[in-house]
Order: structure tokens, then C-alpha cells, then sequence
């Protein structure tokens, strides 16, 4: 009987009206997901760009930004030790008493401090020979001149002494040579282009630092700039009249009729 029972029961679940269609099952989409996750990426994009630029600012706080301005440019480049060839070369020149060489953003330096008695004539002089020193070191066509658009060096040269104190003894030359010049320039800059200019803007200078007092509101010019004091009690004086003769004090007349 048990046996029975199972078996009609499986019977009745498992039979279908004739002539019905068995159901298909839905199969779920996986559009709507990948749809969400796409929106989702392109939300996040500006805030995750904004935050690396933000993120990397904080980080680059209070480092300095090296630019690349001679790059590819200074080849060959001139070394430490060629700076110590050419600041031997001058020391080594008559009349030089002391000589410093210095290399910065692409200009070889010389400084060279001559002697206090030595005039405008004996520095320019000097600032030649300092030159042939330095190109006989460096040659002026592989360091000094440019080769298809590359940049080099440029060449300044300063002679001075140190004569401050007496103005008509104090020398100071300047010779320029650069990389798309052929020969050098030099420049006494120690003696002005316009001296009247020059000694107008000294005066100017002077009057500047030193101005001319003016006369207070107390003091009366009398005559030729010199100048009398009014003394505070001073009374104003008694006018005469012209027609009846009579005397007015603060100069109004009076009439007796």
C-alpha cells in the first residue's frame, strides 16, 4: 500500500494538461550591472585625478624646480679642472695681484684685482693678456662659439683695483666675449659715457640726501637772502593819514567830522 501511495504521488506531480508547452526558465541579464559599474568609473575619474594633483603638491612642498635650460646645449662642457687651469694662467699674468674664476648659468667669470696704481690704459691691457690666457686654456672656437645651434659659453672679464678712496685712480674694465660674437668687446665702466650727465645726476643725488632748509613762517626776507627773524611781540606800527594828517592804529583812518 505504501508503495502504491508514492507512486500516484509522483504521477500527479509530474503530469501536465495536454497539449501545454513546458516553461522556460528567465535567464537574469548582467546589462544592468556592467551599466552601474561604468557610470560609477566615469563619477570617480575628476575626483580621482583632482586628489593625484593635490596628493602631489603636498608632497613637492618647499622643493625648488630645476629647469633644463642649457640642455643639450655645452658640449663640450668645461670641467673643474679646466677652472683651475685657467685661474692659474692668470695668476700667472704681470700686474694681477689676486684672480678668482667662477662658472655659472653658462658664463665663465674671471675676476682679476690689479694693482691700486694701475690706470684705465695698464687694466685694458691687462684684460687682453687675461683673455689669450683664458682662450689658450679653452679654445674660443669649441668653447666660446656656437656650432649648429648649440649653444656655449659666454666670457666675461673684470679688471678692477681697489683705489675707491681717490676717485681719479679707480679703474674698472669689462671685457665680453659671447658665444655668437666673434671677437670680444671691452668697457671701461669706471668712467662715464657723459661725464655733464653723470654729474648732474650727482648733484642730483646730493640734493636729494642733503636738501637746502627753507625759511620757517617766523622769519621775513629783508633783501639779497638775508633773512631778519619777526619777533613774536611785535605790535603793527601807527599809519598816518595823507589828508587830514592824522594817525590810525592797525592802519584804519578815522574821520573827525
Amino acid at each position: 500500500m505504501a508503495t502504491s501511495k508514492s507512486k500516484t504521488t509522483k504521477t500527479t506531480h509530474s503530469a501536465r494538461p495536454a497539449g501545454t508547452a513546458p516553461r522556460k526558465r528567465k535567464k537574469t541579464s548582467g546589462k544592468p550591472t556592467v551599466v552601474f559599474w561604468v557610470a560609477l568609473v566615469l563619477f570617480l575619474i575628476p575626483f580621482l585625478v583632482l586628489g593625484y594633483f593635490i596628493v602631489s603638491a603636498a608632497l613637492d612642498t618647499g622643493k625648488p624646480v630645476l629647469g633644463e635650460r642649457y640642455k643639450d646645449d655645452h658640449d663640450p662642457a668645461i670641467t673643474k679642472s679646466d677652472i683651475s687651469s685657467v685661474e692659474s694662467a692668470v695668476k700667472g699674468i704681470s700686474g694681477v695681484e689676486k684672480a678668482d674664476v667662477n662658472l655659472a648659468t653658462g658664463t665663465l667669470r674671471v675676476y682679476a684685482d690689479i694693482s691700486d696704481s694701475a690706470n684705465a690704459e695698464t687694466a685694458q691691457s691687462t684684460a687682453n693678456q687675461i683673455f689669450s690666457a683664458v682662450t689658450s686654456v679653452l679654445n674660443q672656437g669649441t668653447y666660446f662659439t656656437q656650432n649648429n645651434g648649440m649653444k656655449m659659453y659666454d666670457l666675461e672679464i673684470h679688471v678692477y683695483n681697489q683705489n675707491k678712496d681717490e676717485e681719479n685712480n679707480f679703474v674698472y674694465v669689462i671685457e665680453t666675449l659671447t658665444s655668437s660674437m666673434e671677437q670680444p668687446v671691452v668697457q671701461l665702466v669706471s668712467e662715464p659715457i657723459d661725464a655733464e650727465l653723470a654729474e648732474n645726476l650727482r648733484q642730483a643725488v646730493e640734493n636729494r640726501n642733503n636738501p637746502t632748509p627753507t625759511p620757517s613762517a617766523d622769519e621775513l626776507t629783508v633783501s639779497d637772502g638775508d633773512v631778519e627773524a619777526l619777533p613774536d611781540d611785535t605790535e603793527p606800527q601807527p599809519e598816518q593819514s595823507a589828508e587830514t594828517g592824522e594817525t590810525t592804529e592797525g592802519g584804519t583812518e578815522t574821520n573827525a567830522g
